[in-house]
């Protein structure tokens, strides 16, 4: 935090500051993501609850404001909110991204804020990178097939870190409900990899057939995806949440979530499988961040389905806003404001 004789300064990064500091590509995500989830098998953080706003009659899942506040440990520890707005129709009915957000960071010390930076760009990226970073430990070795459901922009951010990531894959398949937005998706995507083979399916199923790695990105807010669409060795990052029929929960080799808790409310499915008595803590095989600090194996056969159900979790956020932070102080990057004028 600066401080002048009449106000400490609070950063302010746009999303064109983010871009300049490398926010458009994964590297910086993914090990700060990284950094996050072995905090959170350690314990080093503080994560309430995230609360959902939503007005009266909102009747979609995606219709809602969160909030994300969190503290995480570390060199230097850090604390902040993420506060992030989502309507399922701001794309067709006003031209505008699905999500839009601010992230706030503060001073442990002082609880004075810091920074602020949006947080769009961000959030789909860090969330990409969870994906990701679990793919390392539940995908199969060397996989080359990647299917994406939904084509809007996650999707776009899921697809571009995998293949940052993991050079191993030549071919993806792609699906949407609505043809051009898979086209747009796959022109966007292989103007910048176009040694891919890329292949838009005519429906989910076939295209879900085809997958060593899933990944969902859709606004659904009912499943429709069965088990019997995945095929053997199939490692899934459930980023839309609401995709999968409950079957899948039960019978994939195993269930790994980022945060129970978190996992298990708002009327998620495994929510709803806790509710009805046939799913449990017991019966999860791990959070994520054992898997990544090697308290528990991650993929322990080629022929295992595993699931991977990733609510989000604002110490992610915060890890990966708190590295944007000092990366522009040591460049000088972003604009200065006053707090107090």
């Amino acid at each position: 935090m600066t401080m002048s004789s009449k106000s400490p300064d609070v950063l302010y990064l746009n999303r064109s500051d983010i871009v300049t500091l490398g926010g458009e590509h994964s590297h910086i995500y993914v090990d700060a993501v990284g950094d996050a989830l072995a905090a959170h098998a350690c314990g080093d953080y503080v994560q309430p609850l995230k609360p959902y706003l939503r007005r009266p009659g909102a009747d979609h899942i995606a219709d809602r404001i969160i909030a994300m506040p969190a503290y995480l440990g570390g060199e230097p520890a850090i604390a902040g909110v993420k506060w992030i707005g989502s309507r399922h129709d701001n794309p067709l009915q006003r031209g505008l991204e699905r999500a839009s957000g601010l992230i706030i960071l503060n001073d442990p010390q002082t609880n004075y804020p810091i920074a602020i930076m949006e947080a769009g760009l961000i959030s789909g990226m860090r969330t990409a990178a969870v994906t990701a970073v679990a793919a390392r430990h539940l995908a199969k070795k060397g996989f080359a097939h990647l299917v994406c459901i939904g084509c809007g922009p996650i999707a776009r951010m899921q697809l571009t870190t995998m293949l940052e990531q993991f050079p191993s894959i030549d071919r993806i398949h792609v699906f949407d409900r609505n043809p051009d937005a898979a086209e747009y998706l796959i022109e966007d995507v292989a103007a910048h990899f176009p040694k891919i083979n890329y292949r838009i399916e005519t429906d989910a199923e076939s295209a879900i057939g085809m997958a060593e790695v899933l990944v969902t990105c859709t606004v659904a807010d009912q499943p429709y995806i069965s088990f019997d669409w995945l095929p053997k060795g199939a490692f899934i990052s459930n980023v839309s949440i609401m995709d999968l029929h409950k079957e899948v929960f039960l019978k994939a080799d195993k269930v790994v979530v980022d945060d129970w808790e978190q996992c298990n409310r708002e009327k998620k499915i495994i929510h709803q499988l806790v509710t009805e008595g046939s799913f449990s803590r017991a019966r999860l095989y791990a959070e994520l961040g054992e898997i990544v600090i090697g308290a528990k194996p991650g993929r322990e056969s080629d022929d295992e389905i595993i699931l991977l159900n990733p609510m989000g979790m604002a110490i992610e956020d915060i890890a990966c806003a708190r590295h944007f932070y000092h990366l522009a102080q040591a460049r000088g990057v972003g604009t200065q404001l006053p707090l107090y004028g």
